[in-house]
């Protein structure tokens, strides 16, 4: 053998070989894991923090005969817990498997094919041709784990039987019987035993059944066998050998064996749960599951159309090599997959957002892999990587919730990956309350992810690893990337609230209609009634003369429950003609809204972190404003940014972290001007793209001080990209200067009676009446130590006053320092005629016609005081009836009810409350809209049908 192999000396031949130039899709995905029986609930409980980690179950084994707290019991488990997967059934028929056989097959054979079967149905190839599954092959992880072995070989320990009862002095007749008796414990052998009890005959039995003409067989790299035979599959694809394979791991075996196993080595936790990563990490947890992918070329998804969850950009193989024992994890080794894997993609390690450790919850376990990660993540940094360094990696591991399903952990943690890039969800890891300090982790890239958190990035691909190592020194890394940006369709796995709507030509009618469907709920066949319900909510529409009612529901108790309500609230109500009680609204008719639409948006003073979360996951519109963003916060131009720059998705989305002195730092991150202005620009422009995406159509713009930009983009006068521009540098340009000795001046909300105000502030020159907001409302502006007087003054005039933490006196002289260049960036873009009246907070009146005009007007805007009460007058003097707000909370919307107390109106805010769940606060607002009147029913398009049967 000559010193160098070819392997070294053929560069370009390793370049030619790396994934990065022959990528593989993920078209089709399958799960049975504890609590999950199929896909879709395996990503609902992930998001939602599920703990599926149980005692060991009845229907398992006795807990009894086999546990004992005392670690050092023989033939004892000091564990009592694991995750379970739930009871499935299965049609041996369906596969034409007799009856008769299933005794002597073990239970993951059986459940291999329904899960094969769902990943192919998944894939879109639950029916196809006969060529199509010629060139399918399935390789899966298995280890030795087999269920039925234990039943067989159990059985034929009857000699031992036999010597010790004749040894005790039972008779030869009694001790032939009690044996026979034993026996009957146990599985008999016959002839479909030996296929029945093999590990490879999982992947046989699923190619025999679906006829698959490709390889078959399994693999056991441990722990890390699921990746192991991904690996091997996706040789297949790349060799040509297969245009289409089947991979990932299979282990149903929560035996006493593997308690046992795992109890001697001693590997499991003495808590009650695993908690990788975790101060008080102590050990394992075992689970069961099944995983499976269908994966093809990338070339070949794109000509045929499939559906793509992710793209396998990388992977990255090695072996510890010479160490202290066999089963010692070694961070080098575990540092050498990973490099390979990232040099295999042709990306930086820095390039990725989340990372799916192996993660088992041993102290030593998760040491060793974090001391390898910081060996490729932060000891080798590129000296000019445009990738920050600062904690921007999600770390966690899928063990946190269903224990370590062993041969199918890989596939478990890979699984959940790839359905983080589809969602563009970085989903959490639960059971941890403080990182280890053994870790370090705050002076790495790596951060514990603690809560579900929108993925957002500024243009760059959505990239993640996923890491798999296995007992002997095995070691498995995978680097993913996300196919497309943005979902135009339906997408979305994970359960959330649902609209129903109502109607009839009467109110009588729509009584007895409510009366029959109650009916029709609570008997046989309500769930696809219920079903039924849902989808025609979504479809149909509202005839403009009907009686109509609707509501938001969590599921068909749900809804019984509030029908129920309905029924009896149109009975007491039977006089009103409209009426909103515990969240169900009903008109009599629909409104004329056609010329009243006043779209209202929110200015500084709405923010909170996490504002509007839950819209992140579900409407891919909101997304779009913080890319955006987040470019011009990172300064990034070709391509590149500032290393040490934050996006402003970061400050709104923070990460965990686990100190109070570090959460208010946060909060005092995202209260700056030059961060919050923005920040809430994007939120409201992601409310008003999923509202003009339904349909709605406004007829009137305003918005509250920064507000108002966002008025005059929706209006047509700017660009988007323009108003993101602006926002940007309004905010830059009104944060407060660096000199600690320069006063930009404060600001004092005051409420109560307001038109006394002017007179009692005759002895204060320098404040001034900035936000003239309602009839009882008033904000005062001036420099700080004149409002720190008057503040005083008006409390004992019992006015109540508030500070607000805002960096300046706005609308005032005082932010003179913030024209210039504001004025500076307004004249560097285009403006437009209206499409629609815009009202101006300085002039309380609509801008000109002229787009010229309008851009010389918003020079002089952050200088001049906000006459909000006016402006609202004014459009309602104009036809304005239907005020919606966009925004985080309802500020605006209480203003205009203060502001038309007595008038003919509505008003509704899309998120009226930081507390609850935004994503059900734009449902219950626009059941409102609905019910007024608007065709808004279709909003959100992009729902997945559930996965109703258990994985089929």
């Amino acid at each position: 053998m000559t010193a160098k192999s070819s392997r070294q000396t053929e560069p370009q031949n390793m370049i030619n070989a790396r994934m990065y130039n022959r990528p593989i899709a993920i078209v089709g995905m399958s799960a049975l894991f504890p609590d999950a029986p199929n896909l879709h609930q395996y990503w609902d409980n992930i998001i939602n923090k599920i703990d599926s980690i149980i005692d060991i179950p009845k229907s398992r084994w006795n807990i009894e005969d086999y546990y004992d707290i005392d670690s050092e019991a023989p033939d004892k488990t000091y564990c009592k817990r694991g995750g379970f997967i739930p009871d499935i059934d299965f049609n041996p028929m369906e596969f034409g498997i007799p009856p008769n056989i299933l005794e002597v097959t073990d239970v993951t054979q059986l459940l291999g094919l329904l899960v094969a079967k769902s990943a192919m149905k998944d894939a879109g190839y639950g029916d196809t041709s006969d060529e199509v599954l010629d060139a399918t092959g399935v390789i899966l992880g298995v280890t030795s784990g087999m269920k039925l072995l234990g039943s067989l070989t159990s059985r034929l320990q009857y000699p031992i039987w036999e010597k010790v009862l004749r040894r005790s002095g039972i008779s030869e007749s009694d001790t032939g019987q009690i044996i026979e008796k034993m026996k009957k414990a146990y599985v008999r052998w016959e002839e479909n035993s030996f296929p029945g009890l093999l590990g490879n005959v999982i992947a046989g039995r699923i190619a025999n059944r679906l006829n698959l003409g490709g390889t078959n067989c399994t693999v056991d790299a441990a722990c890390a066998s699921s990746l192991s035979a991904m690996k091997m599959a996706i040789s297949d694809l790349l060799e040509y050998r297969s245009d289409m394979m089947i991979a990932g791991g299979v282990d149903a075996d929560n035996s006493p064996m593997m308690y046992l196993c795992f109890s001697k080595t001693p590997a499991f936790t003495k808590g009650e749960n695993p908690r990788p990563f975790d101060e008080d990490s102590g050990g394992v947890m075992i689970g069961e599951g099944l995983g499976m992918v269908v994966l093809k070329r990338l070339e070949d998804a794109e000509r045929d159309g499939d559906r793509i969850y992710a793209v396998v950009k990388g992977i990255g193989t090695s072996s510890d090599g010479k160490f202290k024992s066999i089963y010692a994890p070694r961070s080098g080794g575990q540092a050498k997959a990973l490099r390979r894997a990232y040099e295999d993609a042709n990306v930086e390690p820095l390039c990725i957002g989340m990372l799916e450790a192996h993660g088992t919850g041993t102290a030593a376990g998760d040491v060793a892999e974090f001391d390898g990660l910081k060996e490729v993540f932060t000891e080798n940094k590129p000296e000019k990587s445009c990738y920050p360094d600062y904690q921007h990696i999600a770390l966690g591991s899928i063990k946190s919730q269903i224990g370590h399903t062993k041969a199918a952990a890989g596939i478990a943690g890979l699984i959940k990956t790839a359905l983080a890039l589809h969602h563009k969800i970085l989903p959490p890891s639960i059971n941890i309350d403080r990182p280890s300090k053994k870790l370090g982790i705050e002076n790495t890239p790596f951060y514990l992810n603690t809560e579900p958190r929108p993925w957002i990035t500024d243009g760059e691909p959505r990239r993640a690893g996923v890491s798999a190592f296995g007992f002997g020194g095995t070691n498995f890394h995978y680097v993913l990337e996300e196919f497309q940006d943005v979902h135009s369709g339906p997408f979305r796995m994970h359960i959330t609230s649902q609209t129903v709507f109502l109607s009839a030509a009467t109110p009588k009618e729509l009584d007895k209609a409510c009366n029959n469907l109650l009916a029709e709920l609570e008997t046989e066949g309500a769930e696809q009634r219920h079903s039924q319900l849902l989808e025609s909510s979504r479809e149909n529409s509202i005839p403009k003369k009907h009686a109509r009612l609707g509501f938001v529901t969590d599921s068909l108790e749900n809804t019984v429950e509030l029908l129920g309500q309905a029924i009896s609230t149109l009975e007491s109500k039977a006089d009103k003609t409209e009426w909103n009680v515990k969240g169900i609204v009903y008109r009599e008719k629909a409104l004329e809204t056609k010329g009243k639409v006043v779209a209202l948006f929110s200015g500084q003073g709405s923010q909170y972190m996490n504002m509007a979360k839950e819209l992140f996951f579900n409407f891919p519109a909101m997304a779009a404003p913080f890319s955006a963003l987040d470019k011009l916060f990172t300064g990034k131009k070709n391509g590149k940014s500032a290393a040490a720059a934050r996006p402003l998705s970061d400050l709104v989305f923070p990460i965990a972290v686990f100190e109070d002195e570090e959460l208010e730092a946060q909060q005092a991150q995202l209260q700056l001007t030059e961060n919050v202005q923005p920040a809430i620009g994007g939120i409201s422009a992601g409310l008003l793209r999923i509202a003009r995406d339904a349909g709605l159509q406004i007829d009137f713009a305003a918005g509250h001080s920064f507000g108002e930009l966002t008025a005059l983009w929706a209006a047509g006068v700017i660009a988007e990209d323009d108003y993101y521009k602006l926002a940007y540098a309004r905010g830059q340009a009104m944060a407060a200067p660096d000199d600690p000795d320069f006063d930009a001046g404060s600001m004092l909300a005051v409420m109560g009676e307001v038109e006394k105000l002017e007179a009692d502030l005759t002895e204060f020159p320098d404040v001034v009446m900035a936000n003239l907001n309602s009839k009882k409302q008033v904000v005062l502006a001036g420099p700080t130590a004149a409002i720190l007087l008057v503040q005083d003054a008006l409390k004992a005039k019992k006015y109540t006053v508030v500070k607000l933490p805002v960096s300046a006196a706005f609308h005032t002289p005082l932010v003179g320092h913030a024209q210039k260049p504001f004025a500076k960036a307004i004249r560097s873009v285009k403006f437009n005629k209206p499409q629609i009246p815009v009202y101006s907070n300085a002039t309380a009146k609509a801008y000109p016609a002229t787009a010229k005009t309008i851009q010389k007007q918003l020079e002089s805007h952050i200088l001049n005081s906000v006459r909000f009460r006016e402006e609202i007058e004014n459009i309602h003097q104009a036809g304005g009836r239907i005020f919606i707000e966009f925004g985080p909370k309802n500020v605006l919307t209480k203003l205009v009810d203060n502001i038309l107390s007595g008038e003919e109106y509505t008003a509704v805010a899309l998120n009226e409350n930081p507390k609850k769940d935004s994503d059900r606060l734009l449902r219950e607002a626009m059941v409102k809209l609905c019910v007024m009147g608007f065709p808004l029913q279709k909003f959100d398009p992009f729902a997945l049908p559930s996965q109703e049967a258990p994985i089929t």
